[in-house]
């Protein structure tokens, strides 16, 4: 049983970020959750609702190929974007 892509390091930053599609919105709200900021006050931050901040999550999680908002933060502070 391998690990997971969120584990491992890539040698190709800029490739990673293309390949995920993940625009600055994005990586501001990991950025956030990543400050331990809830997905609440990151909506107010973003004048939108916590339940549309996870929603973006999610479709972050899905694109990176990942199941958590914690796996999501790791993989992008891996890959040193946030």
């Amino acid at each position: 049983m391998g690990f997971p892509d969120v584990v491992s390091r890539g040698d190709n930053l800029a490739s990673d970020l293309d390949r995920a599609g993940l625009t600055d919105d994005d990586l501001l709200l990991l950025a956030e959750l990543a400050k331990g900021v809830s997905a609440d006050r990151v909506g107010r931050r973003l004048d939108v609702s916590g339940r549309t901040v996870r929603r973006r999550l999610r479709g972050i999680c899905d694109r990176i190929g990942v199941e958590t908002a914690i796996e999501a933060v790791a993989w992008a502070a891996r890959r040193r974007l946030i």
